[in-house]
This record gives C-alpha cells, sequence and structure tokens, in this order.
C-alpha cells in the first residue's frame, strides 16, 4: 500500500462542473458553457463533456460517421476555423448512451488551443475537483541521492501533497548541487502547478539519468511556494527523509 491517498473516484462517475468552460481555436472562442459535466473515464482526473448545443455551429464539424462505442452510440464531429481544420476532434453521444450523456460532446483536449475554467486558462486536462494539491513549508531535512552521489540537501524544503501522488520535495537552488546536473530542454505541463521552466538530467557512475529533476519559476498562484524551487522524481532517486531511506515509489513516472 503507498503511503499517500489514492484516487476513488470511480470510473464513468459524472458530475456537473460548477465553473464556466470555454475553449479556442485560431484565436477564436468556439465553446463557452456553463453546463459541461465531468466524466471519469479512468480514476486520476475527469473530463469535460460540453453540450453540443454550446458549441459554435459555425464550427462544429458532423463527419457523418457513427461509433458503437462503450458508453454508448456517438457522431464523429471535427472543428474548422477559417485556415484551420481538426478532423475527428470528437464525438457527439446519442439517446443510446449512458444515462446523462446523450446530447454531450467529448472532445480532445489537443484539438483545441487553450481551455479555460472562468478566467484562467488550464493544461493538460482538467483538474480533478476530488484532489489537492498543497505546498507545505517545513523544516525536516531531505537529502537526494542516486549511486553514492548527493544530489541536494535541505533544512528548509517545500513539500507538495498531490492527491494520488507521491510526495515532492522541492529545495531551494543554493541546496542542490549542480556539479552533475545538466539543463535538458524538456517542458512539461501540471493543472495544478503549471508549465515547468527548467528541467535536469543528473550524470552519475558514467550514465547520463534523463530528466531527474525540474522546477517552475512561474507556478500557478495555489503553489506559488515552490517558485524557483527544484523537485527530484522520487521514482528515480534515493530520498532520505530525516534520515530514513523512503521506499521508491511506483507510479507512472516510474
Amino acid at each position: 500500500m503507498p503511503d499517500y491517498p489514492g484516487l476513488i473516484t470511480p470510473v464513468d462517475h459524472m458530475e456537473p462542473v460548477p465553473r464556466r468552460i470555454r475553449a479556442t481555436l485560431g484565436g477564436r472562442v468556439v465553446l463557452d458553457t456553463t453546463r459541461a459535466v465531468y466524466l471519469w473515464e479512468f480514476p486520476p482526473y475527469p473530463q469535460f463533456y460540453i453540450p453540443a448545443g454550446d458549441i459554435d455551429p459555425e464550427v462544429l464539424v458532423d463527419e457523418d460517421h457513427v461509433e458503437k462505442l462503450r458508453r454508448g452510440t456517438a457522431r464523429r464531429v471535427g472543428l474548422r476555423v477559417p485556415g484551420i481544420g481538426r478532423a475527428a476532434a470528437g464525438r457527439v453521444y446519442t439517446e443510446d448512451s449512458l444515462p446523462g450523456l446523450a446530447g454531450l460532446a467529448r472532445l480532445d483536449w489537443g484539438a483545441l488551443d487553450s481551455w479555460f475554467e472562468e478566467d484562467e486558462e488550464i493544461f493538460v486536462h482538467p483538474r480533478n475537483p476530488y484532489a489537492r494539491a498543497d505546498a507545505l513549508r517545513s523544516t525536516r531535512r531531505v537529502r537526494v541521492e542516486l549511486e553514492g552521489l548527493v544530489l541536494a540537501e535541505s533544512a528548509s524544503p517545500v513539500m507538495v501533497f498531490e492527491t494520488g501522488l507521491p510526495t515532492r520535495y522541492y529545495l531551494n537552488r543554493t541546496e542542490v548541487d549542480f556539479t552533475h546536473l545538466r539543463p535538458s530542454s524538456t517542458v512539461t505541463a501540471c493543472p495544478y502547478k503549471g508549465r515547468t521552466t527548467g528541467y535536469w538530467s543528473v550524470e552519475a557512475g558514467g550514465t547520463t539519468h534523463a530528466d531527474l529533476a525540474w522546477s517552475y519559476d512561474f507556478p500557478l498562484s495555489a503553489l506559488q511556494p515552490i517558485a524557483g524551487l527544484i523537485s527530484f522524481y522520487n521514482e528515480k532517486v534515493d530520498i532520505r527523509l530525516d534520515g530514513v531511506l523512503l521506499d521508491r515509489p511506483s507510479t507512472a513516472f516510474g
């Protein structure tokens, strides 16, 4: 059993979204709704299902293709604005679907240029309303090692507790030994933290271990305490907390 809270929302669970949801394509708002629905396609997070009537009819293209899917029958749709076409961008469910799903469109996240909850842009996927991501300052001692090399050591970490993931330890840059770190061009995004501004690989034992550490210089407001700090993947390095070696967790990032 992991030593952090798991994700418990069942697959196909549906809930109303209390936030205004908008999305853009080619600089144009193509959907605007206060009637979106969360649907958990798998436990980590839901997807937005949008009433088809709240999508700009000049943009929505019925591709005249019917699909028999696990959640019911759906019509495949594309999106089109001047100069941009996105074929097979999603589907609209029909009456022959799970209760409450008829008339809702599931659009692929990447088919749109940007998504917004109210007036704040969101990244990667919708935020899970049953998940938390808290950044707490601490005076617990954290030591990060790889193959006997000490990469960082701190008595003033910021600990990020995110539902469904192991605790992440964010350390001041002055507490990180950059001797073995090499900058990487990798950029990732998180719906709770924002977009990374730095990634580092680690050279240890004659091997380059790709993308073990990262930083957010401009995190989203709720995670401001981690701004400019550096964290390492627990799954790929050895972390000692108050002198105790932690087990490497098994996650999708391992």
